[in-house]
C-alpha cells in the first residue's frame, strides 16, 4: 500500500537513448529513446550537442513522420474532442464483418497501462509503464515508434501502470503520473521541460489506485486535482509550472476524476468529483462555487460529467448510480432534478445522444438508456458485461470489461447490436477507453495499440 506519495520504485533510473555517430560520445536529452538505426550522422553532430539540439531534434521527428508537425490550435480532451465521448466522424460502417473489422496494425510495446490515445497532427500519444518507469510513447499514424520519453515512476500497487492519457496544446504535451507528479513535455521531442509533484508542493495523497485523472488545459493554464486537506483543486501555468490559484472544498481526497469544463455566458465553470463531493469552481478565479454531496463505497468516481443543455449529469460506480443538476444562469448555483440509481457505471463513462444517456451498470450489472429530462429509464439489457462506450455516426461502440468489443444502434427503444467481436491481443484487463480518428477504430489493451479501420 502506498501512503502519501510513497514511491516503491525509487527515483527513475535514465538511460542514454543515442550518441551522435563518430568519435563524439556526448547523448541527446536524458530519457528520450528512438528506434533502432537512428543516427545524426557527422554533419549533425554539433546540433546534438549544442543548444540548438532541440531544433535537430524537431526537424529529424518531422523527417520521421514525412510532414511538418504543427501545433494543436487547442487542447486534447479526455473522450475525444469535445470531451463527451461523443465523435462527430461520419461514413463509418453499420457493420463489421463476421471476423471483425480489418486490423490496420498493432503496436504491441506500450508496457502497462490503462490510458487512451490522442492524436495530434498525425502522432499518436500514449502512455505506458515499463517495470516501474512511466513513459510518453509517440507513434506514427501507421503504428510506428518515433519516439519514447521518460516521466518518471509510475504506479506499481494494484493494477500497475500508467493512468492518464496525454494532454497536448501548442508545442507541449502534459502527463500526470499515478504517483502525482505533473510532467511538461516538447510534444516533438518528449524533452522534460518542467514537473511539478502536487504529492510534495500541496500536500496531495496517493490513493489506493494512484492519481488517474486526465488534465484540462485552457489557454496558458493546467487544472489539476489533488484532493487533502488545503488543495482540493488547482490552476498551474502550463508554461512554468507555477501555481495560479488554488481552491479548497472540505478537505477531500480526489477522486480519479477528469473534470468537466463547462463554457456559459459570462463564466467558465469546472465542475469534477471529490472523494464524496461534486463541486463547481470558477475555471478563472479559482472560487468555489457550490457542491453536492456524492459519496459511494469506495470514494471512485472516475467518470466525468456530461453537460447539455444549463444542466449536468454526474455518475458513478458501486450502486450510487447518477444524479442530474441544473445549473443557475450563472452557474454560480445549483437544483438536482433527478437522480438514476441503475446507471451506476464505474470506470466506463457514457454518451448523452438526442436526449438519451448510454452506458453500462456496475451493480445494476446491464446496459441501458436514460431519458436525460426525467430519468426515466428507457430499457435494459443483460447480455454484456459492463464497459466503456463512445459514439459516432449512429452508433455506440462498446468494450467490455470481458474483451467484447461491440457496435450498437443509438436508439432509446432497444439495445441492438449490430456487430461484434472480441479482443484477444495486448495483457490484462479491458479498461481502456475507446478512440475514433480518421476512419479508424483505435483500442488499447495493456502494451499493446490495436488500429481497426471501420471506414
Amino acid at each position: 500500500m502506498i501512503r502519501n506519495g510513497g514511491n516503491p520504485a525509487g527515483p527513475i533510473s535514465r538511460r542514454p537513448c543515442c550518441r551522435v555517430s563518430g568519435n563524439d560520445n556526448r547523448e541527446v536529452p536524458d530519457g528520450i529513446v528512438f528506434p533502432a538505426g537512428f543516427s545524426g550522422g557527422s554533419s549533425t553532430r554539433s546540433f546534438l550537442t549544442g543548444h540548438r539540439c532541440g531544433m535537430f531534434l524537431w526537424l529529424m521527428t518531422a523527417m520521421l513522420l514525412g510532414s511538418t508537425l504543427l501545433p494543436a490550435q487547442e487542447a486534447t480532451r479526455w473522450r475525444g474532442i469535445h470531451g463527451n465521448g461523443v465523435y462527430d466522424e461520419t461514413g463509418l460502417l453499420k457493420s463489421w464483418p463476421e471476423e471483425g473489422p480489418r486490423l490496420l496494425w498493432s503496436y504491441e510495446e506500450l508496457g502497462a497501462g490503462f490510458s487512451s490515445p490522442v492524436v495530434v497532427n498525425n502522432t499518436l500519444y500514449i502512455s505506458g509503464a515499463e517495470e516501474s518507469t512511466g513513459y510518453v510513447y509517440a507513434l506514427t499514424n501507421d503504428g510506428k515508434l518515433m519516439w519514447k520519453s521518460a516521466y518518471g515512476p509510475e504506479f506499481t500497487e494494484s493494477y500497475p501502470g500508467s493512468r492518464s492519457t496525454p494532454v497536448v496544446m501548442g508545442e507541449l504535451l502534459y502527463q500526470f503520473s499515478g504517483m502525482g507528479v505533473v510532467t511538461c513535455m516538447e510534444a516533438a521531442t518528449g524533452k522534460v521541460k518542467w514537473t511539478k509533484d502536487v504529492v510534495k508542493s500541496y500536500g496531495g495523497r496517493v490513493l489506493q489506485w494512484g492519481y488517474t485523472e486526465t488534465f484540462v488545459a485552457e489557454g496558458s493554464r493546467l487544472y489539476v486535482t489533488v484532493g487533502g486537506p488545503d488543495h482540493s483543486l488547482i490552476a498551474l501555468d502550463r508554461f512554468t509550472g507555477d501555481l495560479v490559484w488554488t481552491v479548497k472544498a472540505g478537505g477531500d481526497l480526489s477522486a480519479y476524476c477528469t473534470p468537466l469544463l463547462v463554457k456559459i455566458p459570462g463564466r467558465t465553470l469546472l465542475v469534477t468529483h471529490l472523494e464524496s463531493h461534486i463541486i463547481g469552481v470558477d475555471a478563472s478565479s479559482g472560487k468555489l462555487l457550490w457542491t453536492h454531496p456524492h459519496p459511494n463505497q469506495w470514494s471512485v468516481h472516475s467518470n466525468t460529467p456530461i453537460y447539455h443543455d444549463g444542466a449536468v449529469f454526474c455518475f458513478s460506480g458501486y450502486g450510487q448510480g447518477g444524479v442530474k443538476l441544473k445549473l443557475s444562469a450563472d452557474g454560480s448555483a445549483i437544483t438536482p432534478e433527478w437522480v438514476s440509481k441503475q446507471m451506476d457505471n464505474r470506470i466506463g463513462g457514457a454518451v448523452l445522444v438526442n436526449g438519451t444517456i448510454y452506458g453500462s451498470g456496475d451493480f445494476s450489472r446491464c446496459w441501458l438508456a436514460v431519458d436525460w429530462k426525467t430519468g426515466e429509464v428507457k430499457y435494459e439489457y443483460k447480455g454484456l458485461a459492463n464497459g466503456t462506450v463512445i459514439y459516432a455516426d449512429g452508433m455506440l461502440y462498446g468494450y467490455t470489461d470481458r474483451g467484447d468489443l461491440f457496435m450498437a444502434r443509438a436508439d432509446p427503444s432497444e439495445f441492438a447490436i449490430a456487430s461484434r467481436t472480441r479482443i484477444t491481443k495486448g495483457s490484462a484487463q479491458h479498461w481502456a477507453h475507446l478512440v475514433i480518428d480518421k476512419g479508424r477504430l483505435l483500442v488499447r489493451r495493456g502494451n499493446a495499440l490495436l488500429a481497426y479501420q471501420i471506414r
